[in-house]
This record gives C-alpha cells, structure tokens and sequence, in this order.
C-alpha cells in the first residue's frame, strides 16, 4: 500500500538571533521540493531617496544610520567613492586608520555573530544564554572580544554606535596617542585570546553540507581585502568598482521587498567565506599557521565553515590593527581640503557580511542628484534559497517537520543576514501533499 503523505503548515512568526524579519515558504510535495522561497517583507526604507539633494558633506552620516552593526563599512564606502570622484588624494595617515577603523567593524560584529547567534546552533541551544551556561568561558571571551571592537570604533568613531568621525577627506579628529598606547595594549592582549576562539571554533562540530558555487569579494594584491580592491571572483574575474552593473544584475521578485542580485544569471556568495576562499593567500603568517593547524583546508565549499572564517578575521583584524596602530603618528591635519564636482562616484569595500558597492550621482555644488546601495543580504538571498535548497535535500525532507524548520534557520542564521539592510525573515509555512 503507498504510504500517504501529510499535508503539514508550520508558523514561525519571527526567526530569531538574525537583524531584522522575514519569511520562508516550504511546499513538499510526495518527498520533492515543490516551491521554496525566501520571503523578506520589511518595508523599504528608502535611504537612497532620503540621499538625494543632501550635500556629501552629510552622507557619511547618513548611510551610516542604515545599520547599527556596520556603520563604518556604509561610511567608508561613501566617503571613499566621492573622494575618488572629487580627486581627492587621502594622507597616508586618513588611509592606514580607515582601515584600523574598519578592523573594529570586523572585530565586533563578527564575535556578535559567533558567540550570540550562531553558535547556539550547534549547541541545540536556542539563546546565547543557553549556549553560557554550558560554556561559560568561551561566551564571557566572545563578550570581550566584541567589546574591544567596539572600543576600536569608538576611538575613531566618537562612538560605537552610529559612528561620526568620518568626514570625506578622512576623519574630524585624530585620537591622542595616549589612547592609542593604551587600545594597543588591549589589542596584543587580545590575540592570544582570538586564536584560543580560532581553535574553539574550528573544534565545533557542523554539518559536512559541500555546494557548488562562485565566491564572489573584493581583492588586493597584497592586502587582505578590507577596504579597497578590486572585485573578484573565484571563477577569475577582476574588475573595478565601476563595472558593477556589467556584470551583476539586481532584479525584482514578487514575494520579497528586497532585491535580488545574480553574477552571470546565477546566485553567488559573498561574506567571509568567499573573502577567505579568495584572499587567505594575503593572510598574515601567524594567522597561517593557525589555519594549517586547524586542518581547516581553503578553498572550502561547506558554507556551515563560515563560523571558522569570521574566527580567523577576527584575528587578521587584530593584527592589522596592531600593525598600523604600532606606527601611529599625530597628523598635522586629519581631513585634506575638498572641492566637489559633478560627476558619478563607485565604490566597494568588505562590510562584515560582504561585498558592500555605492553609486553616486552627484552635481557641481556637491549634492547627491542618484543614490545606489547595493549591501551585502541582498546580494546573498539568492544564495541563501539554493543553499536552503540543497541542504535540505541532504539533509532529508522525511525528517520531522521541527528538525526542518530548525535547520532551516541554522543555514539562514549561517549567512548573518542583515535583513533591514537589504531591504529597497523566520515566519516558516511547510506545506506536505
């Protein structure tokens, strides 16, 4: 006698430990996968309207409000694509702490997404709370690690949160150098403490779920890629900022408010697991030797290795920060002088969660006539709707219907969405026939 199947509906109505809200509808139709898709319906926030008309002296402020966990990344980028429109030439100094600046970035938001989102994955716990209970140490060492990312931020950022210490020709102010001795102090502290996490992670077990797929960051050819490159991928290409749109494409799709992206008609990868498969050659010695210690072999194609890649920039973060923070001098000036022109200003950098590309149409008085953001979520839902796809078929569409809704937010949690960002998830619905 066949068996019949059941037809089952699941309600989540919020996904948690992920910023922001959305939906995943799951149809499985006699043991198939008959419909799958990844619904975001955060309202559009419009901040590439609200752009328009502003003078670019406020636009690193402003984009930094799209998100409170990745300011710095919104403000470099923008201050970075119209200082290349205006021709404006940084002093050595402004470039070195931008991207001391952007290692903070790194620094916090990745143990945030360590040690209070994701892990409790692989815990079967359902909270960070849970997850401290069974190891104590390890969170109260996620905790200080962030914290220190943060105080990086704020020494260049005023604050935290929201940061305002950029200005387009480099920073407002330059910190005292006895701030300086002292977070270089708490930076060396820190690395034997960041390989102890590198360790700890490379040690927690997760699924071996290998996908096929192109990973896609910004490259330099010799630094790591933080905050300037060019765009690669691991199918070879290398292009500017400025051939975006000659290669990627964002489209429309009806049950989502955010956009999709596509490179060549198919989803791509972007985030630390794309920049280490890309660029783990520029990785520090030390930082090396930690990975080959690991056995944590690159290029991987197991996207549940992105909690080991956040690890190990981390303390890439911490070295770079500490290498230029070493030489750290007084500038005569923090900023160079600025005239604006018209014109159309590009740029990209590496937000914590990825390829992070701005567009600027601005005219002679130094306003914003366009404004185009492309963030790093949007980029991946795409990715994110095939890996859910496949792991999901490996892992067994026969199991429980709590089983896949679990795993279903593990894989989605794994990418660290920025969920309002991409907005211009998880209520789950499972239907079975």
């Amino acid at each position: 006698m066949t068996e019949r199947k059941r037809s089952v509906a699941i309600h989540v109505p919020v996904l948690t430990r992920v910023e922001g809200e959305g939906a995943l509808d799951l149809r499985i139709d006699n043991g198939e996968i008959a419909e799958l898709r990844l619904r975001i319906f955060e309202p559009p926030r419009f901040f590439e309207k609200f752009l328009e008309g502003r003078s670019y002296t406020e636009v690193p402020d402003m984009v930094a409000r799209i998100c409170g966990i990745c300011p710095v990344a919104y403000q470099v980028t923008a201050a970075q694509a119209l200082e290349k429109l205006f021709g404006v030439e940084l002093d050595p100094w402004a470039r070195d702490m931008r991207r001391v600046f952007y290692c903070g970035e790194w620094i916090q938001s990745h143990s945030l997404h360590i040690h209070l989102l994701a892990a409790p994955d692989f815990f079967g716990c359902s909270s960070a709370i849970e997850l401290a209970r069974i190891a104590p140490d390890e969170v109260r060492r996620g905790l200080r690690i962030q914290s220190l990312g943060n105080e990086l931020m704020d020494l260049f950022g005023a604050r935290s949160v929201h940061p305002v210490g950029i200005r387009v020709g480099g920073f407002h102010a330059a910190p005292e150098l006895s701030r300086i001795a002292a977070i270089r102090e708490k930076l060396r502290a820190a690395l034997p403490e960041a390989e102890a996490l590198i360790r700890w992670a490379a040690g927690i077990p997760v699924p071996q779920d290998d996908q096929d797929f192109v990973s896609v960051a910004v490259q330099h050819p010799r630094d790591y890629a933080i905050e300037r490159g060019q765009i690669g991928a691991s199918d070879g290409l290398r292009i500017e900022a400025e051939a975006f749109d000659a290669h990627f494409a964002e489209h429309h799709v009806a049950f989502s408010t955010a956009l999709f992206s596509t490179y060549r008609q198919q989803p791509y990868l972007v985030g630390p697991l794309a920049r280490l498969n890309l660029n783990y050659a520029n990785l520090p010695e030390r930082v090396q030797v930690l990975l080959a210690e690991t056995g944590f072999a690159l290029p991987s194609s197991n996207l549940f290795h992105s909690l080991v890649a956040r690890a190990l920039e981390i303390l890439l973060a911490l070295h770079e920060a500490l290498r230029l923070l070493d030489t750290y001098r007084m500038p005569d000036s923090p900023f160079v002088p600025v005239t604006p022109r018209a014109g159309v200003a590009t740029a990209c950098t590496e937000a914590p969660r990825g390829l992070l590309w701005h567009r600027y149409e601005m005219d002679d008085s130094g306003c914003v006539v366009n404004a185009r953001i492309v963030p790093p979520t949007s980029q991946n839902q795409g990715r994110i709707e095939e890996d859910l796809r496949l792991s999901l078929l490996n892992f067994g569409l026969d199991q429980p219907d709590d089983a896949l809704r679990l795993h279903c937010e593990k894989v989605i949690r794994n990418y660290d969405p920025c969920i309002s960002c991409a907005t211009h998830f998880l209520n789950l619905n499972v239907e079975r026939t």
